[in-house]
């Protein structure tokens, strides 16, 4: 029997509270993958060029610390992974937790939040970052409401 973990980022909850009622549509066990130094609203302030969040997302080499790496990856078969996009991608910190584990063979299936863009070129800076052989699925953005329902009606839908 396939299991099923949603992981996720999030910043200012918005992510939290979505992968929450994911994981509970899904059946799927949670975690919060963390910076090892929480984002504050100034660091967030994508306005700012001199902000933590846009000093990390002008350079695509960096990786912030997780807080801890204690996800038991090899126990599940596929990663349903969340984040807010910011400048049309994943932050980088997503980068930092694909690279923390051992993805061979696992199936991650993204979702989002976004204030309004779309994947962009998500599947593209996060591919490095895993195995060859783990498939990474653009899934959805979870903006706005959505049941319980259909939740549950899209992880069944990836399989």
């Amino acid at each position: 029997m396939s299991k099923t973990l949603v992981a996720y980022f999030s910043a200012s909850g918005t992510t939290a509270r979505v992968a929450k009622e994911l994981a509970q549509a899904a059946g799927a066990d949670l975690y919060e993958i963390r910076p090892q130094l929480p984002y504050t609203k100034a660091d967030l302030n994508w306005m700012d060029k001199k902000s933590r969040s846009s000093i990390e997302m002008s350079d695509k080499s960096s990786r912030p610390d997780l807080a801890d790496k204690d996800a038991n990856i090899e126990a599940y078969d596929t990663i349903l992974l969340g984040f807010p996009i910011w400048w049309y991608v994943a932050p980088t910190i997503i980068n930092s937790f694909l690279e923390s584990y051992d993805f061979s063979g696992k199936k991650i299936v993204l979702f989002a939040t976004s204030g309004g863009s779309g994947f962009g070129k998500t599947i593209a800076g996060l591919k490095p970052s895993v195995a060859a052989d783990a498939v990474i699925i653009e899934g959805k953005i979870l903006n706005g409401t959505h049941t319980a329902a259909d939740l549950k009606s899209w992880v069944e839908s990836i399989g």
